[in-house]
């Protein structure tokens, strides 16, 4: 879905929030570039030039507008649904991945450092390290915009080992100091608070139904349209809570935890638990004239696909809603969160974080309500994910393929972690009895699904929400 000049041309003309993050507008009178929704006088066609990610406009020269702020924008979309290096890389960088080196990050992706350098430069304009840079200082000047968290904090939260360092970078990028930016700080209260943007349209209350009838309480809490969550991150706990505000296309994000650093990667994960990089266009444009799945997005133009919060987890409760309800298997991981899960200060109405794969490694699973076998292959995907395993940085099918060496885990389960532990927007458990169901198959097979489905590539995990909604009680 690449956009011409042209099309660029009309959504900056008109504010359209749906182009918000696909393309930025630099004004060369001014030097500043700005989102298409900015809400300045618009320039002349003349003084315009248009980037399709924030760091191309800065190696090209200009700054970012203090009025619209591109750093708030949502992520482009142009590497969705497709299985490229670059869309790995980008889910790093985003979750504050440190790049110490070139050659071992991309020895971490699958490629040479050669290799990366060529992708990103034909994809993105610009190098890994200066993208993974500006991506870094953009966050920076958000927490500035929006929190009251200390500079020192604020370097911190973006990988500066001090504040020297950190006032720099920031003023050779963006010729501003921190300060500078503080000091039109509005924020108050405790916590830091961000806002997270998005494309409309969004169907934020059907997204919540879907984790409400999956909420595990203690872990998370949803109460009228908000939702809270106790998480832990390597060794550090804390908790955020979410609420939307859907005439100006954001929720605001609160996030408790006493270690800056945590941020950037408890940013990342709640857009990517909440979808909000989506682009619903592009969805809309695969599936609005689908005999099957048109009607479905008619009346849910802004679907989701929700995430869960980790890999292990989704994993774990993979394997314990296998073949039983999800009323089913609520109950159980309750019971497992609730004897196994770290005691969490009380806070909105949370009490304790999701279990660890180290607690879950030699815990005794008896008495939970699951069968002997399903509570071995429990313990023995916690002893490897103890010990460092994970689906990696692949394709998909690398994902599945590494999934499935897990005992316990077939395609089914590989692939629903892929939908919404991993974030695959391909994802597609072919044998769901849902799906069966939602697309009337009396004697559904996997090979069935797999044929109606070919066509939805490459968004078929959106496909399979759409027929689970369509059900009328979410599967």
């Amino acid at each position: 879905m690449t956009l011409t000049h042209s099309q660029c041309e009309r959504a900056r003309l008109a504010r359209d929030h749906r182009f918000d993050g696909r393309f930025f507008t630099a004004v060369k009178t001014t030097g500043i570039y700005c989102r298409p929704v900015c809400p300045a006088p618009a320039p002349k066609s003349d003084n315009v030039e248009y980037f399709a990610n924030a760091a191309a406009a800065a190696k090209a020269g200009y700054r970012p507008c203090l009025r619209c702020r591109p750093e708030s924008a949502p992520f482009s979309p142009a590497w969705r649904g497709t299985a490229t290096t670059v869309t790995r890389a980008l889910s790093l960088i985003h979750a504050g991945e440190p790049i110490p080196a070139l050659a071992a990050f991309a020895e971490r992706l699958g490629v040479s450092d050669r290799h990366l350098r060529r992708l990103f430069e034909q994809h993105l304009g610009v190098s890994p390290l200066a993208y993974a840079l500006n991506h870094r200082l953009l966050f920076a000047k958000q927490l500035l915009s929006e929190s009251e968290l200390p500079i020192l904090a604020v370097a911190q939260a973006c990988g500066f080992q001090s504040r020297r360092r950190f006032n720099d970078a920031f003023q050779r990028q963006f010729s501003l100091t921190p300060s500078d930016i503080r000091r039109r700080t509005d924020a108050g209260g405790p916590g830091c608070r961000v806002q997270l943007r998005f494309r409309p349209p969004f169907d934020w209350s059907t997204l919540l139904a879907f984790l409400q009838t999956r909420a595990l309480p203690g872990v998370e809490r949803i109460e009228a349209d908000c939702y809270s969550r106790a998480f832990q991150l390597g060794q550090q706990r804390g908790w955020f809570e979410l609420s939307p505000d859907l005439e100006l296309c954001r929720l605001n994000l609160t996030i408790h935890c006493d270690a800056p650093h945590c941020l950037q990667a408890v940013v990342q994960r709640v857009r990517e638990v909440f979808d909000l990089d989506t682009d619903p266009q592009a969805l809309w444009q695969a599936f609005a004239e689908d005999a099957q799945l048109g009607p479905i997005w008619r009346r849910h133009p802004g679907l989701r696909l929700p995430g869960i919060w980790s890999e292990f987890e989704a994993v774990v409760r993979a394997i314990v809603g296998q073949q039983i309800s999800v009323k089913g298997a609520r109950t159980i991981l309750s019971r497992l969160c609730d004897r196994f899960g770290e005691p969490f200060p009380q806070a909105s109405g949370l009490s304790r974080t999701f279990p660890t794969p180290a607690r879950l490694a030699s815990a005794d699973l008896s008495g939970l309500g699951l069968t002997a076998t399903r509570a071995r292959w429990l313990q023995g995907i916690a002893r490897a994910y103890a010990d460092g395993f994970e689906a990696g940085h692949g394709s998909l099918a690398s994902r599945l393929q590494r999934l499935q060496t897990l005992t316990g885990v077939g395609d089914w389960t590989a692939q629903y972690v892929c939908m919404r532990g991993l974030q695959e927007s391909d994802g597609f458990p072919a044998s769901d009895l849902g799906l069966y169901h939602a697309l009337k198959l009396e004697k559904g097979s996997p090979t069935q699904t797999r044929e109606l489905a070919e066509s939805w590539r490459p968004w078929r995990a959106y496909a399979v929400m759409a027929l689970w909604q369509s059900l009328g009680e979410s599967t």
